[in-house]
């Protein structure tokens, strides 16, 4: 994928290694992915993979955003953003950095437009980088969990060694699967954006374990349909095999086919993200029709 020609993003974060301040918890909603040496222990959380249930998320959001973490990175003017807080974390100084703040960055134009086309505003999210551990509005960040966003503070948290298990031990390799990555958790920015997310999680609070996790699953395909939305939107930015990157890394975390990883026989009602083919179908769905009216994956019959 060609973005090159993008300024990164302005909206980015470096924690460093254990960044922020610890006040427990766990970590954020809408996680892409728990590596698959974590994911025998998971199986039974009710919001899945990555995602808890945010009570008093905005508290703890208050508590994280007064007591001295990580403040919104400023230009150094060297080719990175400078961490204001601390002075020494550079946010997209390296090659997976600069990739996703250009990919985040073309997620803002991308989602400004379409929302100015319905008379609304976009507010940008804001990604965070951390190293192994760090702390989020929902709690805190541990590689094994993924990238996840935090509907508390609003921000997509990322470990770009995540790229790595992806192309290594999940055979989801190129740049495009790391851009649909991004693009997932933005997905879920903009589904707490329109107040989707507020109504899934109080659904979830009146429903069973199994009806939870179909919610949750909805939600996971609806992230991937604008994912392809976005991908749709930038065509002219797209490389040959993009295409087939992005569907191969769907396919790849997939729930049965990380279940079976995992040595485990898939089992449906324990599903948090979708099967494999529901998700590359979404996510195929959202490139074909570029349009975000296409991903209402809560329609009846839609999953």
């Amino acid at each position: 994928m060609r973005l090159d020609d993008l300024d990164p993003s302005k909206n980015v974060r470096d924690q460093g290694r254990g960044g922020g301040r610890s006040f427990g918890g766990g970590g954020g909603g809408g996680g892409l992915g728990l590596l698959l040496s974590f994911l025998p222990m998971l199986l039974g959380r009710k919001m899945g993979c990555g995602t808890i249930l945010l009570i008093g998320g905005a508290a703890l959001a208050f508590m994280y955003f007064s007591s001295g973490g990580v403040q919104l990175a400023g230009d150094t003017g060297a080719g990175g953003f400078q961490s204001e807080s601390s002075g020494t974390n550079v946010a997209c100084d390296t090659e997976e950095e600069l990739f996703a703040c250009q990919v985040l960055a073309s997620t803002e134009q991308t989602w400004d437009s379409l929302f100015r086309q319905q008379g609304q505003r976009y507010r940008p999210t804001t990604l965070t980088f951390y190293d192994q551990s760090g702390q989020s509005g929902c709690g805190a960040a541990q590689a094994a969990m993924g990238p996840f966003y935090c509907p508390a503070d609003q921000g997509v948290y990322l470990d770009t060694s995540f790229f790595r298990e992806m192309s290594t031990r999940m055979g989801a390799k190129g740049d495009f699967a790391q851009a649909y990555v991004i693009a997932h958790e933005v997905g879920h920015h903009i589904q707490n954006l329109t107040g989707v997310a507020d109504q899934v999680r109080n659904a979830q609070r009146r429903a069973s374990k199994a009806e939870g996790n179909a919610l949750q699953v909805r939600m996971e395909l609806q992230a991937d349909c604008y994912a392809g939305v976005w991908a749709a939107q930038n065509a002219d930015r797209m490389e040959a095999g993009d295409v087939e990157e992005g569907l191969n890394a769907a396919h790849a975390i997939g729930d049965d086919t990380l279940m079976r990883g995992a040595g485990q026989q898939p089992v449906e009602s324990m599903f948090t993200h979708g099967s494999s083919a529901q998700r590359m179908a979404w996510l195929r769905k959202g490139m074909e029709t570029g349009d975000p009216s296409s991903c209402d994956t809560f329609a009846a019959g839609a999953v």
